[in-house]
């Protein structure tokens, strides 16, 4: 098992250092320490992790990151460079042999050899790759002095973190996002015994809060509303008419820009947002439109712009560091979430960059999923469509790319709910609070919070 520790270089690959492997003396810090078992870290997507850690590490939390699976990124956040917490890279050998050499060095230890009696049925039930990254994951919390472990996504981290917390004794809880309680391959059974085991669960938008509610009333009494956070500072509010009210020395206006971000992927509806674009053109709008992000639709939605005639219109730009993000997000004039729900059921909780061009002051309009609906309100802090409606999607984009000073107190009401509920300080002092005591007063935050504050 090895241990990784990010410098101040973006891309943390070729970063790893000499540190200690299970079983020898570890000199990582002691009490109190919080584990985060992801099934992958680091992550491109995932960018509202790194902003969670850094926020509990600005706190004065000290963490260990335990990765389930090497990352498979090509690029990296440069915010990566500024985690301190060690990573341990849990082997997965997907061999039934490597458990048994699990046990035998986990029996080492009287209390997890206790614990291990104690967990034996469910270890014996359990695929022997999730047991044995347990097993792992349990004698690495116990040599970093691990006093919680936390996990995201209430699928593998969760099964994983769950049964490490039954060999080592430490609580545990997990964060609720979206495809890991909405895809049709939940396993509603094992999600119902997650929430039930742990010490607390957290979940990041009132909509999950309330649908976990309702289809688990027994298993969520300890269930709470935690946010994604944003680092403000990195977000500087910049609202205004979009550079296309400014036009160039030749007296001719640039066509409207709108920027889409996201995994290629059906959930985003990116098909819809050139369809829109097409349609706009249509009408006589000079509008253009890039995309940022990589996935399996890729190819898809080239041929789609391609057989539209849109190739000197609609970009596709790969993936995009946070630092590029910034810049996209301060060089367009609207940007545009057309979520649909998957074939699968598989659909956006609250994407963490409609937040941010939220906080930036970017015109938004969003399609209704899930949680959006809970930010993005039309005539008040964006335009918000219904799911799958192009007609509806090219009208709202039609006016987002308009330029009416109207639009500025819209954009004031959304900056100011986004520092009033989605501030990875506050965030951070909540999930702290949890940790301590789950039925603390500063853990409760009222399902109107969002909603009262635009």
């Amino acid at each position: 098992m090895s241990v990784e520790h990010p410098d101040q270089k973006s891309d943390p690959r070729p970063l790893e250092t000499a540190r200690p492997t299970i079983g020898e003396r570890s000199s990582l810090p002691r009490n109190p320490v919080i584990g985060y078992v992801l099934k992958m870290y680091p992550r491109f997507s995932e960018t509202f992790i790194v902003s969670e850690i850094l926020a509990r590490e600005a706190a004065g939390e000290q963490l260990v990151i335990f990765s389930l699976r090497p990352s498979t990124d090509a690029r990296f956040h440069p915010e990566l460079a500024r985690v301190k917490a060690p990573v341990i890279q849990v082997p997965r050998h997907s061999s039934p042999a490597r458990l048994w050499t699990e046990l035998s060095l986990a029996a080492e230890s009287p209390m997890l050899a206790e614990g291990l009696q104690r967990s034996l049925l469910e270890m014996l039930a359990a695929n022997h790759d999730d047991a044995q990254q347990a097993v792992a994951v349990a004698r690495a919390a116990q040599e970093a002095g691990v006093t919680h472990l936390h996990a995201h996504f209430a699928s593998i981290a969760t099964t994983v973190a769950r049964l490490a917390a039954r060999i080592s004794g430490l609580p545990y809880s997990f964060t609720a996002h979206a495809k890991d309680i909405f895809h049709q391959d939940v396993d509603e059974s094992e999600l119902a015994v997650k929430l039930t085991d742990a010490h607390h669960a957290i979940t990041i938008s009132g909509y999950n809060l309330e649908d976990l509610r309702t289809r688990f009333p027994a298993a969520t009494t300890r269930l709470h509303l935690v946010r994604n956070g944003l680092e403000l500072s990195r977000f500087p509010f910049a609202p205004g008419l979009g550079p296309a009210s400014a036009p160039p020395h030749d007296g001719t206006r640039r066509p409207a820009r709108i920027l889409g971000i996201g995994r290629l992927v059906e959930k985003k509806g990116f098909h819809l947002l050139i369809a829109a674009v097409a349609r706009l053109q249509e009408r006589g709008l000079a509008v253009q439109a890039d995309i940022a992000g990589d996935g399996p639709l890729r190819d898809e939605l080239q041929r789609q712009v391609d057989e539209a005639g849109l190739g000197a219109s609609v970009r596709l730009l790969g993936p995009c560091t946070q630092q590029e993000v910034g810049q996209l997000l301060g060089t367009h004039d609207v940007f545009a979430a057309p979520f649909v729900i998957g074939a699968d059921g598989n659909a956006d909780g609250l994407p963490t960059v409609l937040l941010e061009a939220m906080a930036r002051g970017i015109r938004c309009v969003a399609a209704e999923v899930t949680a959006v609906g809970e930010v993005v309100r039309t005539g008040q802090t964006g335009w918000l469509v219904p799911s799958g409606d192009l007609d509806a999607l090219t009208a709202a984009l039609g006016e987002a790319i308009t330029e009416d000073p109207d639009h500025l107190p819209m954009l004031d009401a959304a900056r100011t709910m986004i520092e009033q509920s989605f501030d990875s300080l506050a965030q951070a002092r909540r999930l702290r609070a949890l940790v301590a005591d789950p039925e603390s007063p500063v853990t409760q935050e009222p399902l109107a919070a969002v909603k009262e504050s635009a």
